[in-house]
């Protein structure tokens, strides 16, 4: 019996160790994350922020590149997707409209030669 008491107050100790120099002594730092690692909900919110700057400047090429930041798809379904998350997480019809603005843009956008868009 006294085997298994110190086996268990071993195992018990030794999680507790772990836990505090996980979470107290070393915890796990993010650094130069890329945004593609992103939640979809903070995605959608990136292209919501890009949207209403496209809403203000009407620069549909510092929108892509804005867009770009968030991974490698092209720009249009970036934003298409943002708009299907948007509509199930049901934001607000101003928010849904001024990503439906930006999509209805980027349908027509096509890369300049030589990176320049």
């Amino acid at each position: 019996m006294a085997r298994w008491l110190s086996f268990i107050l071993a195992i018990v100790v030794g999680i507790g160790l772990g836990l505090i120099y996980g979470w107290v002594i070393n915890p796990v730092q993010y650094v130069n994350t890329s945004a593609d690692s992103l939640r979809v909900d903070y995605k959608t919110d990136v292209v919501l922020m890009v949207a209403e700057v496209y809403q203000a400047d009407g620069n549909l090429s510092q929108a892509v590149r804005r867009l770009a930041f968030l991974g490698d798809q092209p720009p249009a379904q970036i934003v298409q997707q943002a708009v299907t998350y948007a509509g199930q997480a049901r934001y607000a019809q101003t928010d849904l409209d001024r990503l439906d603005h930006l999509e209805q843009a980027l349908q027509t956008w096509t890369p300049q030669p030589g990176g320049g868009n």
